[in-house]
């Protein structure tokens, strides 16, 4: 299946999504080649044109810019993150699954995380202008729905558990973002305009 495929079935079609992904392999490298590289290049490339080339617009103070190897060695460690950031969480749904009476199965936590995270890069685009960068998270959101969607399907949840085991899962993903974004912010410091 073609990655527009992919992303326009996972978007106007989840439920039905899911199950065809449930038949697929789910093994690291075909997911981060094939899927993860193509999509988080999205956040980054347009997150460092619009901090280091467009700037954000304050007023009195005029246009703020970050310099380009500052942008550019922010947006490789941003895409690095996004590799890893996709692997611990899906390590944290695979750990948590017995908690919640769900299966244990690496490869459909990888599969269920890697594709909750498409609303998310695809919103990436918005980050050309960096005023509209709080538009990545309202729509990173229907990547919630879709993990409440794919859960069952993928990780085999039972209903009644379905609720607690994706708010531990949301929460814990969260918690792991805000890691990584303070570990990007130590290696590259923290750009004015994020």
């Amino acid at each position: 299946m073609s990655i527009v495929d992919r992303v326009k079935n996972l978007i106007f079609a989840p439920k039905a999504e899911w199950s065809a992904i449930d038949r697929e392999p789910g093994d690291v490298p075909y997911l981060f080649t094939n899927y993860v590289a193509i999509l988080a290049a999205i956040p980054t490339i347009c997150g460092f044109i619009g901090m280091s080339i467009i700037g954000l617009q304050v007023p009195g103070v005029g246009t703020i810019r970050m310099s380009i190897a500052s942008g550019l060695l922010y947006a490789i460690i941003f895409y690095l993150l996004a590799f890893a950031t996709v692997y611990v969480i899906a390590l944290v749904v695979d750990a948590l699954a017995p908690t919640f009476s769900a299966r244990k199965n690496f490869e459909s936590a990888l599969k269920l995380v890697v594709y909750c995270f498409t609303p998310a890069w695809l919103a990436g685009v918005f980050l050309l202008l960096p005023a509209l960068g709080f538009l990545v998270l309202i729509v990173g959101l229907f990547g919630l729905y879709l993990l409440w969607m794919g859960l069952p399907i993928l990780m085999k949840s039972p209903p009644d558990k379905l609720i607690p085991y994706a708010a531990a899962v949301s929460i814990a993903a969260i918690i792991i973002y805000i890691i990584f974004i303070q570990i990007q912010g130590a290696i590259v410091g923290s750009p004015q305009m994020v």
